[in-house]
């Protein structure tokens, strides 16, 4: 009997040191739930089958005349240390908390010596086929009892050709058919006589020596965190795994369907990435119990042993609670992930419902912290849900947008304050969603700007704004969502993809920013020879279209009379300075009037009709970002509250 030490617990451990054939001789090992599929690819494959063979052959160079007797084998080859396995006995059954992708390799070797065994007529056909499998009334029993992929391993067994095994199980069957290929080549090349296969396949059975520790069921949890695998390191959503169901009754796990409740989303989510789970942990963390970026930060690590903290299992209460950790499996994780995937899917993928999440998400902030906003403000099962989740990804774009065109964006600032926006979130309703982000888009400005009670969009702000202040990329977006504005008042469709006028930047079919006024000495004179002036005023926004890499190229410093007929064919913006968008188009002109637009064709561009057009455009603006005509009384959003975990308003 021994101890290791799991954190600050001294754990019990009950060493056993045996041979393969001991091990594989009367126990069928389970797979527990707290393992992962078998994800052994190539390289540990290898390397195993590396460290197995380099004594192998050295000591075959020494022996190799001698008969292959078990008595000799056993007394002149010195056995090797293969690792360790930890079972756990459960009513009888014996489950592999950890080693099984060892110990499914090895299943696998030992299958490709049965083969061997055969094609050499080998006596000990039978006793390796015993190591590999068990006959009992039920027919076969596989000492490695992967219970969803015995269809694998029978197949295996019986040598079918691995383009004929049917692999739709899972990555698990996938890398068991693709191992046993590797294996099998490696086996063909090492052991091409008979005598040498006799001589390792005693060896390999006699000599390699594993050791079984047993852990009570009370430790599984601590031991399953800190003893892992030589293979890839579990993520910490793995490990989460085993510290929840490690709490609940197996008998509950099966009729709950718990553990594959856990592994269907975890499927589902690293469907978009490998980092996904983890990073869905970490938004719901963040969404629920963060009320500053500062707490947030916790989350960022080993968000696992985070959940377990005394400050947090206060909220949770996961902490030796089956019935707290059934219901956070069946209600928040089930939920929460459901959402999680849902906005994973919204922000790929445009929706005219939905547009502000994609905006957010995918073409102008690479916001993924949106998510935690929208799990903030969702409870479980939220019959307001999908309101929510527009208003959120509107709520964002406006803020971003209105505090950019104020000169009153910070990236950092920005990220600190839709923590304080989650936190004002919780347990509010989808109408009340716009009115907490305007109160938060103020009071950003009051501090930015130095303004005390600013108005939502101020358009003395807005004037002052040129393009080198916010960046091309936050400017082909500004101009992007203006072309779908006058497109949709034409009722016509954009000329080019939204997400090409924001993203595509080739030089020659990308989209550019183009300045209406060009440095010329006609435009010059226009503002008196004064250049510091001139370089201030075509800067500013009502100065600036977008146009394609050829257009731009072409237009360069034209005069614009002449920039004019490259504007024609080009964005509907573009076109609304020429006197031929107005031409019978009844339509257009009935949006001009329902939306009282200052929209006309300009034969001069001067700095009287700069002023109008940029004039124009905050109209514009205010039509696709409208401000609320006020907002509701509260505590201030300009307050930052003490770097604490705030309870949600529903937990």
């Amino acid at each position: 009997m021994s101890f290791v030490l799991v954190g600050a617990v001294a754990v019990e451990l009950q060493p056993e040191k045996e041979n393969l054939d001991r091990t594989f001789s009367q126990t069928v090992f389970h797979i527990d739930f707290y393992q992962r599929s078998y994800k052994w690819s190539e390289e540990p494959v290898r390397r195993l089958l590396d460290d197995i063979f380099f004594p192998f052959d050295e000591l075959w160079k020494k022996y190799e005349a001698l008969e292959p007797s078990v008595s000799n084998i056993t007394e002149r080859y010195p056995w090797y240390y293969l690792n360790t396995y930890v079972t756990n006995t459960i009513d009888g059954r014996v489950f592999v908390v950890d080693g099984q992708q060892r110990l499914t390799t090895v299943t696998l070797i030992l299958i490709k010596l049965y083969h061997l065994a055969i094609a050499f007529s080998s006596e000990r056909r039978s006793w390796i086929e015993s190591k590999i499998v068990g006959h009992s009334g039920d027919g076969l029993n596989f000492w490695m009892n992967h219970e969803d992929h015995l269809h694998v391993l029978r197949a295996l067994y019986a040598g079918t050709p691995a383009d004929d095994i049917d692999t739709s199980s899972g990555v698990t069957a996938l890398n068991m058919v693709d191992n046993y290929s590797l294996i099998a080549g490696y086996l063909d090349n090492k052991l091409s006589d008979s005598r040498r296969f006799e001589t390792f396949a005693v060896y390999f059975l006699k000599r390699l020596v594993l050791v079984n520790l047993e852990v009570g069921s009370t430790d599984v949890p601590m031991v399953f965190e800190v003893i892992n695998d030589r293979g890839v390191r579990l993520k910490p959503h793995e490990i989460l795994k085993g510290k929840l169901l490690g709490q609940v009754d197996k008998l509950e796990i099966s009729q709950l369907n718990l553990n594959e409740l856990w592994d269907s989303r975890i499927e589902e989510l690293s469907f978009y990435g490998d980092d996904v789970p983890d990073d869905f942990f970490r938004t719901w963390l963040k969404g629920r119990f963060a009320a500053t970026r500062a707490a947030g930060r916790r989350f960022d690590g080993d968000y696992h042993r985070e959940m377990f903290t005394y400050e947090m299992n206060q909220l949770l209460k996961l902490e030796h609670d089956a019935v707290a950790v059934k219901k956070f499996l069946l209600e928040d994780f089930a939920y929460y992930s459901r959402l999680f995937l849902r906005v994973q899917f919204l922000t790929r993928k445009e929706t005219a419902e939905y547009e502000g999440i994609y905006f957010n998400g995918a073409v102008i902030n690479k916001l993924d912290s949106q998510a935690s906003l929208i799990l903030a403000a969702c409870s479980i099962d939220d019959p307001e849900e999908d309101a929510k989740i527009a208003a959120v990804g509107a709520g964002i774009d406006k803020m971003s947008t209105l505090l950019r065109l104020q000169g009153a964006y910070s990236s950092n600032e920005f990220l600190d304050r839709l923590f304080l926006v989650a936190a004002d979130l919780h347990g509010q309703n989808s109408a009340e969603i716009p009115d907490i982000f305007e109160r938060h888009l103020r009071a950003e400005i009051a501090i930015r700007r130095g303004i005390e009670h600013p108005g939502a969009f101020n358009r003395q702000l807005f004037n002052t704004m040129t393009v080198d202040r916010l960046g091309s990329r936050f400017t082909r977006y500004l101009f992007a969502r203006v072309e779908k504005y006058i497109a949709q008042g034409m009722k016509k469709e954009m000329k080019h993809p939204f997400e090409d006028l924001v993203t595509k930047t080739g030089y020659k079919t990308g989209f550019h920013i183009e300045h209406i006024l060009s440095y010329n000495d006609e435009n010059r004179s226009l503002y008196g020879e004064d250049d510091e002036r001139f370089e201030a005023e075509r800067g500013r926004l009502g100065g600036i279209l977008l146009l394609r890499g050829r257009d731009n190229i072409s237009s360069n410093n034209e005069s614009y009379a002449n920039k004019l007929r490259s504007y024609a064919n080009s964005l509907y913006w573009n076109e609304t300075l020429r006197s031929d968008t107005y031409k019978s188009k009844k339509d257009f002109a009935d949006f001009i009037r329902e939306e009282s637009l200052n929209l006309r064709s300009l034969e001069s561009f001067g700095p009287q009709e700069l002023a109008e057009r940029h004039e124009l455009l905050g109209e514009i603006v205010q039509r696709i970002w409208p401000v609320l005509a006020s907002t509701t009384s509260g505590a201030s959003p300009t307050e930052t509250p003490e770097l604490a975990i705030d309870e949600p308003a529903d937990a």
